[in-house]
């Protein structure tokens, strides 16, 4: 990843998305999430007096809901930076129009670029296994639309998809959906290079230690404890049209001065 001879100076950024820049699974002690989106506003407000910072991210967001109830928040702020992942709970549903998820995320960009000095895309990182594979096509013409979208309105694209250290199991909480605290991490390092800043944590790409596989029996009481918290309850949604953001308002709604320095 190049970064620039000169640290870009950046005053704001609003962030926009579902659980995966919601911060979960990122757990604070108090019950809270914080997440890759968190961590990188840290990062800009220990470099810039004054910096705002504003997550829009609800969990379980489908992208035409993040184009009606975050996209025209997010382009009023007007902030240096936007960054938008969305999709990607829609190619896990059953039944995905992936053309008009394609449409959908264009006019998010279209009316996201123009707002911000600068936007920042993402091609979402893979857990390996099985749920991988069964979605891989519907991810990968995600992410090439993506791509498309960059080229044409100057977005950069952090590709985590390409990381093969975040495909790791062990980098995946126990629900097999979301990024574990290292995971988020790995994530804030990424795109805080992709937008030129100096590496802190250069070895973010770099997988961690091979370690002996778990067990057979292991294994399977894993996969008992996730079909029991995790695999019902969110076919249990799927099934009654729910989902696990209903009524939950955005993380950070408003563009305020950001002194979480911890």
């Amino acid at each position: 990843m190049q970064t620039n001879p000169t640290p870009p100076t950046h005053t704001s950024l609003v962030a926009v998305g579902d659980s995966f820049t919601e911060g979960m699974s990122d757990l604070l002690p108090d019950g809270s999430y914080r997440g890759w989106a968190d961590l990188l506003a840290t990062r800009m407000a220990a470099r810039t007096s004054g910096f705002r910072y504003a997550n829009l991210a609800v969990r379980g967001k489908l992208i035409r809901q993040i184009v009606d109830e975050q996209v025209e928040v997010a382009a009023a702020m007007r902030p240096d930076v936007i960054t938008l992942v969305g999709g990607l709970n829609d190619t896990l549903r059953p039944k995905c129009d992936m053309v008009r998820v394609r449409d959908l995320l264009t006019e998010a960009v279209e009316r996201l670029a123009p707002s911000c000095e600068q936007l920042v895309l993402m091609r979402s990182p893979g857990r390996q296994g099985p749920v991988l594979e069964r979605f891989r096509p519907r991810m990968e013409e995600l992410f090439a639309c993506v791509d498309e979208l960059a080229g044409k309105h100057g977005a950069l694209v952090v590709d985590l998809y390409g990381a093969p250290s975040l495909s790791d199991p062990r980098l995946w909480d126990v629900d097999r959906l979301h990024l574990t605290a290292d995971g988020h991490r790995r994530v804030a390092e990424a795109v805080w290079q992709t937008l030129g800043y100096p590496p802190e944590d250069p070895d973010w790409r770099v997988p961690m230690p091979a370690t002996l596989p778990p067990g057979w029996m292991t294994r399977r009481v894993a996969d008992a404890r996730f079909a029991r918290q995790h695999l019902l309850p969110w076919i249990g949604r799927r099934l009654t049209g729910r989902s696990s953001g209903d009524g939950r308002p955005a993380k950070r709604p408003e563009l305020l001065p950001y002194e979480d320095l911890a």
